[in-house]
């Protein structure tokens, strides 16, 4: 029997009601936490949550705004966005057990510290024990139940295995790492990369340049993930080239949408974050500290700070030097 019977979520946007359905099937004691009481107030009571429209909540699932009620659970999953996170894990401090597992949801790099989720976990509750959830899933497919497979890393391998086994279920599969890094690197970085193919696609550059900037991506990111200590086989796993490829091809993704949208000349969808849009610059000033050339992301970067127009960017990645595949 595994020993995190029960577990909360905190953030009760689309993603985290979604995890909160995963925990459900998994056949966990499950409480959502909401920040706002009214919102909380009416997902308790018509069990559904606007935010994921069409989707029943699982009648067991506690929904509450009270942080301590939320805190008593056997591990927390935090679905706020990355820019939310530690003041999530803030809040929830004073309230946790020590040594209780606090798993990081969200994809991104934190704006002005530039730290990574878990370190993000570690500074706000350092009792706690962060850990980090990714890999190629949309809202919607993993609340319905849909078959989905992602990875979960935490530095001891056991508690990774134990956090595993709490949240896998026939639909939902999570595959255990203690390549921290490796999943945190892979998770921002393809938030950027994302943009990129969203604005070739919205500048009709054709499938060619679509296949390019998703393989050179790909390399950027590997490269980078290699420098900072990532392992091969997580780069090229689910929360790398797997979660790469779908938010590389899908409109479900909100850094492609974004993309897509500005090689359309057009405003960006109202309403929805892009986490590729804090992490573009702080990706840039990484690869810069280790030496190493990331021209899709610079290129991203620049196009979303207004130093260059897309054509710009465009004329300069087709005209850089030539030089052998790496």
């Amino acid at each position: 029997m595994t020993a995190f019977q029960s577990i909360a979520v905190i953030g009760a946007g689309a993603w985290g009601t979604a995890l909160a359905m995963v925990a459900a099937r998994a056949g966990r004691s499950v409480t959502l936490w909401a920040r706002n009481a009214e919102h909380a107030t009416r997902i308790a009571s018509t069990r559904d949550n606007p935010r994921l429209p069409g989707v029943r909540l699982a009648p067991d699932i506690v929904v509450t705004s009270d942080p301590a009620i939320a805190a008593r659970a056997d591990m927390l999953l935090i679905a706020t966005p990355a820019q939310h996170l530690r003041g999530a894990v803030n809040m929830l401090a004073s309230h946790l057990a020590k040594h209780i597992p606090v798993v990081a949801c969200a994809k991104g790099i934190e704006h002005g510290t530039h730290k990574f989720m878990t370190d993000v976990i570690a500074e706000a509750a350092p009792h706690a024990q962060p850990a980090i959830l990714s890999g190629p899933s949309f809202a919607d497919d993993v609340a319905r139940g849909l078959p989905t497979a992602v990875t979960l890393a935490a530095s001891d391998e056991a508690l990774a295995s134990s956090l595993v086994q709490a949240l896998g279920s026939p639909t939902f599969r999570p595959y255990h790492s203690t390549d921290i890094r490796g999943v945190e690197i892979g998770g921002a970085a393809k938030n950027v990369l994302a943009i990129a193919v969203g604005i070739s696609v919205g500048r009709k550059l054709g499938a060619s340049a679509q296949a390019a900037l998703t393989t050179r991506g790909f390399a950027e990111l590997t490269r980078l993930g290699r420098a900072l200590g990532a392992r091969s086989e997580t780069l090229t796993g689910l929360s790398g080239l797997g979660d790469l490829i779908l938010s590389c091809s899908s409109p479900q993704s909100r850094n492609f949408a974004l993309g897509l949208a500005l090689g359309r000349g057009e405003q960006p969808p109202a309403g929805k974050l892009a986490e590729g849009e804090f992490t573009a610059p702080v990706l840039i000033e990484l690869g810069a500290s280790q030496n190493i050339e990331l021209p899709v992301s610079e290129a991203v970067a620049s196009i979303l700070s207004g130093r260059s127009t897309i054509d710009a960017a465009i004329s300069g990645l087709m005209t850089r030097p030539f030089k052998a595949e790496e």
